[in-house]
């Protein structure tokens, strides 16, 4: 039994606009063009029934606003409003910290879910062994070094403090040293090799891709670090103090609970005037040649008219892939 839980956010109604810029501090360089909108949810949808018939049930997870064209009564959907699941003290939020890492408390959440953003795509079938085996999430480990605490950097340190406190990394290794060396990881590998002399872990690559979860891992880590997740959760806006849903996935590589696997059947792209012009974005799309693909905004894409016509572009090539509407769509 396998739930997905996606996350979405519509940044063009009215009534959440007027709430973020309410909030919104002075100083914050956060704008809320972060949050617009490429048009191509349905293709996700179209996606899932094509290609992972097999999910039990979709979590699907907003402020309170849907899709127009959504069906809020199909019987695998479940609409999860963030007053669901968090309480009203720490809402209206508008990082997505908050509502990531307070999953578990979702009613009728599946032990083992998948957890999706909207710009995550299924483009190939794939069975659920994708994502669990035995009962444990598939995932590859494979150590990184921080480089920089800027970008997302604050939060990897954040959740490495965390997750040093209660693991010792040596212990991990002799425990699960065929996890830790999978042949899997191909020349990944020899990354785990380099980072060998470091007694703390260090790092880890994170593909923006999916993830597999086990609820109760939340439930652990909630109970071992209530006050520091507390702290993340009264977050309105991301803040370089947060712990980042991260620390659930490193939580599970440093307890050897997953299963290693190649990720070689997923593609990130950042949509920019180069990976437009090269034309990878829709190669990637039509070939199948992957399971699994990010379309992430960079940005890159200021101009209005050119990000429409990049718009009309992706939604194009997703409906030649994937044609019919879903019978999530009214």
């Amino acid at each position: 039994m396998i739930d997905f839980v996606l996350l979405w956010v519509d940044g063009s109604d009215p009534k959440w606009l007027d709430e973020y810029n309410k909030y919104l501090p002075n100083n914050s360089r956060q704008k809320a063009s972060l949050f617009r909108s490429w048009d191509n949810l349905e293709y996700w949808f179209r996606g899932v029934e094509k290609f992972t018939p097999w999910v039990r049930k979709i979590h699907f997870v907003t402020c309170g606003h849907t899709p127009t064209w959504l069906d809020t009564n199909h019987p695998k959907l479940n609409i999860v409003k963030h007053s669901d699941y968090i309480d009203d003290s720490h809402l209206p939020t508008f990082s997505s910290h908050p509502i990531e890492i307070n999953l578990h408390r979702i009613e009728g959440l599946a032990e083992r879910f998948v957890l999706f953003n909207d710009d995550t795509f299924l483009i190939a079938r794939t069975p659920p062994e994708r994502f669990f085996i035995d009962g444990l999430p598939c995932d590859m480990l494979v150590s990184n070094a921080l480089s920089s605490s800027l970008g997302v950097g604050h939060f990897v340190l954040n959740n490495l403090e965390i997750l040093n406190r209660h693991f010792k990394k040596r212990d991990s290794i002799k425990r699960d040293f065929s996890k830790w060396f999978s042949l899997r990881y191909a020349s990944d590998i020899l990354r785990n090799i380099a980072l060998l002399p470091w007694g703390r872990f260090t790092g880890f690559v994170d593909p923006h891709m999916p993830q597999p979860y086990l609820k109760s891992t939340f439930d652990k880590v909630w109970e071992l670090e209530e006050r520091e997740l507390l702290k993340t959760t009264s977050s309105k806006f991301r803040s370089c103090s947060d712990i980042s849903p991260y620390l659930f996935r490193y939580w599970q590589l440093a307890d050897g609970r997953f299963q290693p696997i190649s990720i070689r059947d997923t593609k990130y792209i950042s949509i920019s005037h180069e990976s437009i012009d090269s034309g990878i974005i829709s190669t990637s799309i039509t070939s199948q040649k992957y399971k699994m693909l990010c379309l992430n905004d960079s940005g890159d894409i200021d101009n209005i008219e050119e990000f429409e016509r990049t718009k009309r572009d992706i939604q194009n090539t997703l409906m030649s892939l994937l044609p019919d509407k879903s019978s999530y769509e009214i």
